[in-house]
């Protein structure tokens, strides 16, 4: 994986960040060195407001701190790039437009294969641990049963563990705040790399095989990203990989398109809800969307539909050894029709109340327990298994102790299923039962979280699962649930969450039976859509996600009902999930409103400084001192006397294309305009972002002594159209127009003549409140 230029202002720490310490480093803000004098560097712009900005620049990416880059959305027009634009034909745009949606078409392919690979390796794994486990049972070998499911599940769960410790640490967690903060503008070391990508895929079947409380579902979202990054990579000069029509997409903001459209597979693939996932993306992953890419997306998540459905009719014809129906949890799992008073109206309001605070204090909980496993973590790699090995012995006493305390219920009477059930699917487990009587507890704990959801949301038998066993497998879902996130595996919180919401929900619809026209079945469907959106905070995506599993249009009144409410009671006590998982990680989240007390700043009031600058036509030593001494990523370019007919802005110019222009070599003794020869000898292309792979960085270059006296031309590549606000922008605006647009760089510029053309660089980082409160601790942030 590349290290790309780091931040803007953002510091460049380390070499890697595997295992690696990484210390807080001076930021040093928007600054840059201004204007020089033949021999050496002049007096700063901002002298008099020499301000450096400290806050951090790393962030907790799979429980190793990580330096935090911005990517390059803006779209870079300066003369070569413009050159590059008019000489393209039409063959080639041709070329460009049909690549983008082959690769759509690629992404969603790839992504149901994966999904569907994924359902078939759990439900094969897991469902040959629970076989063995329950013929050991029926041989009354209890204390061989329990070893058996208890060292399957530690050996799965060590697996897991140490792909994620050694190999690929950002692969750990569910993966959705990394991608929800990429797609805002924020990378971080590894987050989507190749190799996350191949222990996501089997640490997640390792993890949930293992019979952790945690699902698939959440990691497919970071798989189909992680695949469209690297179908979108551009070509790899590593892997000789440089078809040439691949250089279209070498820049972040066709990157961040593709991705998007994994994101947004990831969900089809998890779940069978195209709808659903174009609508996740939009509510919940991307930060900017566009008309053209709603149609692209929702083409990749209509592929995806169309593979998993042609696999799934391959499974039925029971090829898929012990997978059965194909997984893929709750699609026709319920065949109530659901008819409604005003006392379940009543219920399902209550359930929705319900839901909100439950989903609060989940959230809490979680928040809690991921600080502190980010200390256990952090102390390396065998303190990551050795927490993952506890997790997995507590959680398999609990589902093999805790069936001990049911009692055994009698089939029931006229059922076409086999009862108890002889195997590993269906609804009634034996456990220690008797011939003729089935442990609905063990129904509930010894399966898989697919067949668990179908037995809950199961409808006809309001008398399946006693009030007091709902009871104790919400207690114990809820409570594992919240301590198994945060532990070094693949971890998605859909699943557990569904499965509380679910219990919660049938034993609310099991109480009011008698006075209630809803099936049971419909009211667990109704619990987890309130524990869904109290925790998530996700309603449109939500709603239409659970309509396409249930197939069930006459269910949407009641699940809308219950998502507003359970969204409204949760937002009183705490933000969603993942946006707490975002803000502990450090990851430098710009939300789509301005911070009330931004509205009484201006963006003058955090600009950083002292600010470096170049001159149009610069000395290649005073460029080479500048980038050894900053870690800056785009400093202002400057046009004096006589270029112009006073100094001047003339735009911006990057870390990364200053780095390719040095090493071309394109310089001359006097301080004249070549950008000509520049234009002749470089193409659009060199200055095009890498891939996975090893870019140009400073130590590469070959720049001798001598040389550092010769001038080079820096028009060519200078972006000459920035985005600027003048000082006294509110900062609350400049914020708004920051996030919306997509920016690395905002420029602030003078509102009185007579003044240097810049006043500095507003990045990221600079509105962040860590660094706004930093500089006014007077301020009220809740004013």
């Amino acid at each position: 994986m590349d290290r790309r230029d780091a931040n803007d202002l953002e510091s460049e720490v380390g070499l890697g960040c595997d295992d690696e310490k990484v210390e807080k480093m001076e930021r040093n803000g928007s600054s840059s060195l201004s204007e020089r004098s033949a021999g050496g560097l002049r007096e700063p712009l901002l002298l008099s407001r020499s301000r450096m900005n400290n806050t951090s620049q790393i962030a907790m990416v799979g429980a190793n701190v990580c330096p935090i880059e911005s990517l390059d959305y803006e779209i870079i027009e300066n003369d070569l790039f413009k050159q590059d634009w008019r000489s393209r034909n039409k063959v080639q745009i041709f070329q460009y437009v049909f690549l983008k949606w082959t690769l759509a078409l690629l992404i969603g392919l790839s992504t149901g294969v994966v999904g569907f690979f994924n359902n078939l390796a759990v439900e094969n794994i897991a469902g040959f641990k629970l076989l063995l486990t329950n013929n050991l049972m029926l041989k009354e070998k209890y204390y061989g049963a329990f070893a058996a499911y208890a060292g399957s599940n530690m050996v799965l769960a060590i697996a897991a563990a140490a792909l994620c410790a050694y190999i690929a640490p950002a692969a750990a967690g569910s993966g959705i705040p990394e991608v929800k903060a990429y797609l805002n503008g924020v990378d971080a070391y590894s987050m989507l790399a190749p190799r996350t990508l191949f222990v996501k895929i089997f640490g997640s079947i390792f993890g949930v095989a293992a019979g952790f409380v945690v699902g698939k579902e959440g990691p497919m979202v970071h798989t189909g990203s992680c695949i469209a990054n690297l179908l979108g990579q551009g070509g790899s000069r590593k892997y000789h990989l440089t078809w040439k029509w691949l250089r279209y997409f070498k820049n972040d903001r066709d990157r961040r398109d593709l991705i998007t459209c994994g994101a947004a597979a990831g969900v089809a693939a998890a779940f069978r809800a195209p709808v659903g996932g174009v609508l996740f993306a939009l509510e919940e992953a991307a930060s900017w969307w566009r008309s053209a890419l709603l149609w692209r997306t929702f083409f990749t998540t209509a592929v995806v539909a169309v593979v998993l459905r042609s696999l799934i009719e391959v499974c039925r014809s029971g090829k898929c050894g012990l997978f059965g129906q194909g997984g893929l949890i709750m699609f026709d799992v319920n065949s109530a029709v659901p008819k409604y008073s005003t006392p379940d109206l009543l219920a399902i309001m209550l359930l929705g109340i319900i839901g909100g605070i439950f989903g609060s204090l989940y959230n809490y909980f979680v928040d809690k327990v991921l600080r502190t496993y980010s200390i256990i973590n952090e102390r390396g790699p065998g303190f990551k298994i050795l927490l993952v090995m506890t997790i997995s012995f507590l959680t398999s006493c609990c589902s093999y102790g805790l069936p001990w305390l049911a009692r055994c219920t009698p089939c029931p009477i006229g059922l076409e299923e086999e009862c108890p059930t002889i195997g590993r699917a269906g609804n009634y487990k034996n456990f220690q039962c008797p011939p003729g009587q089935y442990n609905d507890l063990a129904s509930l704990l010894l399966n898989t979280n697919d067949d668990v959801i179908r037995n809950l949301f199961s409808s006809g038998n309001e008398e399946e699962f006693h009030l007091s066993t709902l009871f104790i497998f919400f207690v114990a879902i809820y409570c594992l649930g919240i301590i198994t996130y945060g532990i070094a595996i693949p971890s998605g919180l859909f699943i557990p969450v569904i499965l509380a919401g679910a219990s919660y929900g049938r034993l609310i619809g099991t109480l009011i039976v008698s006075i209630s026209d809803l099936d049971v079945g419909l009211f667990a469907i109704l619990g987890a859509a309130s524990f869904l959106g109290g925790t998530m905070r996700m309603t449109v995506s939500l709603c239409v996600i659970l309509l396409e599993l249930t197939n069930d249009l006459l269910m949407l009144p009641l699940v809308m009902l219950v998502l507003l409410i359970s969204k409204t009671v949760a937002d009183c006590f705490n933000n969603g999930v993942y946006d707490q998982i975002v803000k502990m990680k450090g990851l430098p989240y710009l939300e789509a409103h301005a911070q009330p007390y931004m509205r009484h700043l201006v963006a003058r009031d955090v600009v950083s400084g002292p600010l470096i600058s170049f001159s149009g036509v610069e000395k290649v030593g005073t460029i080479l001192h500048a980038l050894r001494i900053t870690n800056h990523n785009g400093f202002p370019v400057i046009d004096e006397p006589p270029f112009s007919d006073a100094p001047e802005l003339c735009g911006l110019v990057l870390r990364s294309h200053l780095l390719v222009l040095l090493k071309g070599k394109k310089f001359t003794k006097r301080r004249v305009l070549s950008g000509s020869e520049i234009l002749s000898k470089f193409h659009a292309s060199d200055f095009a972002k890498p891939g996975s792979g090893k870019g140009l960085k400073l130590e590469d270059l070959d720049v001798k002594e001598e040389e550092w006296e010769l001038y080079v031309d820096l028009h060519p590549i200078t972006n000459t159209s920035p985005y600027t606000v003048v000082e006294t922008m509110s900062l609350a605006k400049a914020a708004v127009l920051f996030r919306e647009l997509g920016l690395r760089h905002m420029c602030v510029v003078p509102k009185t003549p007579a003044r240097p053309p810049i006043v500095g660089i507003l990045t990221r980082h600079d509105f962040m409140p860590e660094h706004i409160l930093g500089l006014y601790p007077h301020i009220n942030p809740h004013k």
